[in-house]
Formats: structure tokens, sequence, C-alpha cells
């Protein structure tokens, strides 16, 4: 997932010389062609230090995680291989979460967006997520092996999703809590860390585009 840019600088030069009659004209002198100049090295964002310990109990978020995915939309079972791609941005101040469901044919059949920070003063996480046309704010709660966030759905009713990872392994289900009544699944998806990322800081903006 790695965006790369090559820019190339091609210079040359002919001149137009005349020769007599039947007789061949001396090759045109070239200019060796100019290799671009290297871009400017763009320093790193350096985090806010308010932020640094709280941020950093989110580091098992970072890397690449892919594996099965199922649950239930509206009374139809749905089956995905499920992706999530986590890197840091603003100098780590902030988590930004990328995640794909594929069906079987390879088409994307979910897609979402979200964004972590920390509140130092509250002491208190925040997911922000952007899915199906539809946004929320929503409090992440961290926990001794991973994290709980609820989204609301109704009177005294919330689907609870609930994390659990350890090491390379990630777990989390979702569940149907309303009132008294018994938890109803909803989701489960079992993945793995398969790899470390660059996303979403593999290429910042250099200041030489100004130039």
């Amino acid at each position: 997932m790695r965006v790369l840019l090559t820019l190339i600088v091609l210079a040359g030069c002919s001149t137009t010389s005349t020769a007599p009659a039947g007789s061949t004209a001396p090759a045109a002198p070239t200019t060796p062609a100019t290799p671009a100049p290297a871009a400017a090295a763009v320093q790193p964002v350096k985090p806010t230090a308010a932020l640094a310990a709280g941020m950093a109990k989110l580091s098992f978020m970072r890397g690449v995680w892919a594996g099965p995915a199922t649950g239930s939309n509206h009374g139809s079972h749905y089956a995905v291989t499920q992706t999530e791609r986590m890197g840091p941005m603003l100098g780590g101040d902030i988590v930004v979460i990328e995640g794909r469901g594929y069906n079987a044919d390879g088409s994307t059949g979910f897609n979402a967006f979200a964004v972590v920070s920390y509140n130092p003063h509250a002491d208190k996480y925040e997911l922000r997520s952007y899915a199906q046309g539809m946004a929320g704010t929503f409090e992440l709660k961290l926990t001794p092996t991973g994290y709980i966030w609820e989204v609301p759905a109704g009177p005294d009713a919330v689907i609870r999703f609930t994390a659990t990872i350890q090491g390379d392994t990630w777990r989390e289900v979702g569940e149907y809590v309303a009132g008294n009544s018994p938890p109803v699944p909803t989701f489960e998806m079992n993945l793995s860390r398969v790899g470390d990322t660059d996303w979403p800081l593999s290429m910042p903006v250099s200041p030489s585009v100004a130039r």
C-alpha cells in the first residue's frame, strides 16, 4: 500500500547544420539527461507531550490485520474477509483506521474509516467513525485485553463491541444488549496481524512542491 512517486526530468538539445549535397550531416550534439534533484526530506512531526503516554497505550492497534468476519444485518447473514490498517498521524496524537470487508467475489462489501484520539483532561479515548454514509462519536474504553465501545440502538439498548487482542490475534464481537435481556450476537471477526504499514505516513507533501 505504498505510494511511490518518481520524478524524471529529461533535458536535451539539438542543432541544425547545413551540409553539402551528398554528404552526411554530423550527428547533433546532445546534452546528457539531468537527474531530478532529490526531494527534501520531510521532518517528522513531534507528538504533543500531554498525549504521548495515553496514545502509547494504543500501540497495539498499528499494522495490517486480516481474517474472516461474520454477522447479521436486518435479518440477513453475511460473511466477508475483513482487513484493517492502522497508523499514527499528527506525530502520534491520533490513530487512523480503515476497515474493509471483501465479499467472496472480491468486491468491497463494507468500508469504514475512524479516528481515535485521547483527552488527557478527562482521561478518555474517543472514536470518531464513518461508514455507509453515517458518522458517530463514541467513547473507546480500554481493558486489560483490548477495548469496548458501544453504539446506541434504541431506548435502553446498545450494540456493544468487545475486542480481545493477544499478540498477533484480534477477536472482536458485537452484541445487541437491551435492558436485562441476554445479549444477542450480531458480529464476530477473528483477525491475524499480517505486517507493518507505513500508511498513512508513507509520503507527506514536501515543501518543495511550492517552488
